[in-house]
């Protein structure tokens, strides 16, 4: 069992930054892959990005690429989403997940467990 927990959403200028933890309980954290998915009101959840267990690989959604940067430290069971040069189409509850299967995920059924959420709102 893995408990997931979100922080540091809150509300952002157009172009400004905001840097989303999840801190997860559990021993095998370091086994998992992790993912983002962010929701808008009416729309359905989507992916964000996404981490292998050893960080070596990251998979990003196209329109954050160059803008998002997602990270892990194992040792201390964190997952991080830097975000960068925001936009208000940004704006939405983002989710931390973890994938106990092989590989990285793109779609919300590629994984077991989700955080809570924190919103994250951008002004124009």
């Amino acid at each position: 069992q893995v408990q997931l927990v979100e922080s540091g959403g809150g509300l952002v200028q157009a172009g400004g930054s905001l840097r989303l933890s999840c801190a997860a309980s559990g021993r095998t954290f370091s086994s998992y892959a992790m993912g983002w998915f962010r929701q808008a009101p009416g729309k359905e959840r989507e992916f964000v990005a996404a981490i292998s267990w050893s960080a070596g690989n990251t998979y990003y959604k196209d329109s954050v690429k160059g803008r998002f940067t997602i990270s892990r430290d194992n040792a201390k069971n964190t997952v991080a989403l830097q975000m960068s040069s925001l936009k208000p189409e940004d704006t939405a509850i983002y989710y931390c997940a973890a994938r106990t299967n092989y590989g990285l995920g793109v779609q919300p059924d590629d994984y077991d467990y989700w955080g809570q959420g924190t919103q994250v709102t951008v002004s124009s």
